[in-house]
């Protein structure tokens, strides 16, 4: 690169972010993509992916394309980014038609630099038709992990993102993760069809992060001494929402400030005690996995896994947002031999026989009442419980089956999110004229919707309320009571928003001969996820190697020296400081017995003053090793 790029990149990372130099590896992997190579950055969680993309495409003309898998991740780095002056763009479910589309005309005619999209967006025939339109300097893809099948948190939508390279030109990828083993790194290059395998890694050593893995019986104790002698913010991890409101009144009760997160509570609610946490409203938040992705909160002290996690990468990168300013902090992993025995059971819940598998399939669109070859590409709400009533089956094990046939791309089943409201009228334009002439209060709002929307007279159409309520100047309750009379007096149809997880149809509902299944691929997955668990369990279970050691080659990265900080390390050097002592003071002993023959085990004790107890544990020690004898209270040899 030249020496004035150099100097520009420099200039905008001082401009935008106030910083003087860049941290190791970042320069690196932005030389790279301006360079115009496809390029794989490997990054711990909280060092710095950001960067790596937004400075080049600050430094660039054009539109930045980044495709993000949370909508809390994309909508908290838009936020970043406006704050520090730069223009950036989103689209994401929930917006309206008429806010997409003028989110995507910002994006071809506006100056701005980024715009933010979901992978299932991609699909969407909108989306293909006006990113033609725009001047793309980079297709970037953060969180790439979700592209490969082994990778621990597999995303089928990822695998749509190589369809969108033809429409947007020959444009450099920037693909980031801090979660890739090297299997997974060739897979995302392979997959997004890099010109040529180019990996830049800034090490995902976490130097100030001490890992610490406790065996205990009592998590519960060893949670409160862990908040009371940690100072700072902290974040525990639990597997079920259940629990997490559990262990959060139990904090309360210890006079804790704490509270819960999960994906059952409403978005708002969920803002609401994220903006808390991180403005340290609040001091420790008990979540499942569902928290985390995206929050750039620097100051994290601690994070507690009160369960074993499924996998070395869920809890490398959870793990991993503790201590993010640079400063010491800890993950600690509580674990006892029921966590073991319950890894096990949820490896066999999740990988059902193929014969259920296929079953369940079936049953899914009995339950939503398609027919064969029907149901391509439509949208169903799907409520789990009910399903598993209505079969009498088991929910865990149906939810697993329904996942693997997601992973294979028939269906996408969503987290609880609330769908649009919709309406369609149901009338002829004739008669809703007259009911207009009627109702003169009403006249004006079915203008106003008429003219906002399209197609209102021939399908079940989105509309957003609050944006209702801002162009005819009224309220949203205002504008829901109107839709409600309207709905009434039989002018319309009308569906609330409602908060339900939706199945999403990818195809036509196949036939029992024609729906196939791999065996050997359904295996593979099956090992794959069976070794991630070993990997789990050979990790607590290990007693004599440095934890970041471990997890460094787990993830086939280099390491050199022990940490020094981790459980293993400090255990290591306690005992190496014991070894020590204890032999210098053996040769005491035996020196003092030499000269005097024998002496009083109370004369030694008396020498040694407050360490008495300590020569105590090293005669006796010394007498099962027959290096001396004591007898009535007398040692000699």
């Amino acid at each position: 690169m030249a020496i004035g790029s150099a100097f520009m990149i420099k200039e905008i990372l001082h401009k935008y972010w106030g910083y003087d130099s860049f941290r190791p590896m970042q320069e690196d992997i932005i030389n790279s993509a301006l360079q115009g190579l496809d390029t794989l950055a490997l990054m711990p969680t909280g060092g710095g992916k950001s960067i790596c993309f937004q400075v080049p495409a600050m430094a660039k003309e054009g539109i930045c394309l980044v495709i993000s898998p949370l909508i809390a991740l994309i909508k908290d780095q838009v936020q970043n980014l406006n704050n520090r002056g730069i223009q950036a763009l989103a689209v994401y479910s929930g917006m309206s038609f008429s806010q997409i589309d003028a989110t995507l005309d910002n994006a071809i005619y506006g100056s701005y630099k980024f715009l933010y999209v979901s992978p299932e967006r991609l699909q969407t025939p909108i989306f293909r038709e006006r990113v033609s339109k725009m001047n793309i300097n980079f297709l970037v893809v953060d969180e790439a992990h979700c592209i490969s099948q082994w990778g621990y948190d597999f995303r089928p939508a990822y695998l749509n993102i190589k369809d969108i390279k033809p429409i947007i030109g020959d444009v450099p990828v920037i693909a980031l993760t801090a979660t890739a083993t090297q299997k997974v790194a060739v897979d995302i290059m392979n997959i997004l069809g890099f010109k040529g395998h180019n990996i830049i890694s800034s090490g995902f050593q976490r130097k100030n992060l001490s890992y610490v893995v406790r065996k205990t019986d009592d998590k519960l104790g060893n949670l409160i001494k862990i908040c009371n002698g940690v100072p700072g913010t902290g974040i525990v991890y639990v597997r079920e929402r259940r629990k997490c409101e559990e262990i959060y009144n139990f904090l309360q009760q210890n006079n804790i400030e704490a509270d819960f997160y999960h994906a059952g509570l409403s978005k708002d609610l969920r803002s609401y005690k994220q903006d808390s946490w991180k403005c340290n409203k609040i001091r420790v938040i008990v979540a499942t996995n569902a928290f985390g992705m995206g929050i750039d909160k620097p100051d994290v002290r601690f994070v507690i896994h009160y369960d074993l996690p499924d996998s070395l990468e869920a809890y490398f990168q959870e793990a991993g947002r503790a201590g993010r300013d640079g400063e010491r902090s800890y993950a600690t992993l509580l674990w006892n031999g029921t966590d073991i025995t319950r890894l096990k059971n949820i490896f066999n819940t999740t990988f059902p026989s193929v014969e259920y598998i296929k079953e369940i399939y079936q049953k899914v669109y009995q339950f939503l009442n398609v027919a064969y070859e029907d149901g391509a590409y439509c949208i169903y709400k799907f409520n789990l419980m009910e399903f598993a009533r209505r079969y009498a089956l088991q929910a865990a094990s149906a939810f697993y089956a329904i996942k693997y046939i997601e992973q294979l791309g028939y269906w996408e089943l969503t987290d609880e999110m609330e769908t649009p409201s919709k309406i369609m009228f149901i009338v002829e334009r004739d008669e809703l004229y007259s009911v207009q002439l009627k109702n003169p209060q009403l006249d004006a709002f079915i203008k106003s919707i008429l003219r906002m929307y399209t197609g209102l007279f021939s399908k079940m159409t989105a509309i957003d309320i609050d944006y209702i309520a801002k162009v005819t100047m009224d309220t949203s309750f205002g504008v829901n009571e109107k839709l409600v009379l309207l709905k009434q007096k039989g002018i319309i149809k009308y569906a609330p928003k409602v908060r339900t997880p939706l199945l999403i149809s990818n195809s036509e509902r196949l036939t029992e001969s024609n729906f196939y299944l791999s065996q050997k691929e359904y295996q593979s997955r099956k090992d794959m996820f069976g070794s991630r668990i070993e990997g789990v369990i050979n990790y607590v279970k290990c007693e004599d190697i440095c934890r970041s050691k471990l997890l460094l080659d787990y993830f086939s990265q280099p390491s050199t020296d022990d940490c020094g900080i981790c459980d293993v390390c400090i255990s290591n050097k306690n005992n190496l400081e014991y070894k020590s002592r204890s032999m210098i003071v053996r040769d005491e002993i035996i020196k003092i017995v030499k000269e005097k023959k024998q002496i009083p085990v109370s004369a030694i004790e008396s020498m040694a003053g407050d360490e008495y107890l300590f020569y105590l544990s090293v005669m006796r020690l010394m007498a099962d090793n027959n290096e001396i004898k004591i007898v009535d209270g007398v040692v000699s040899f």
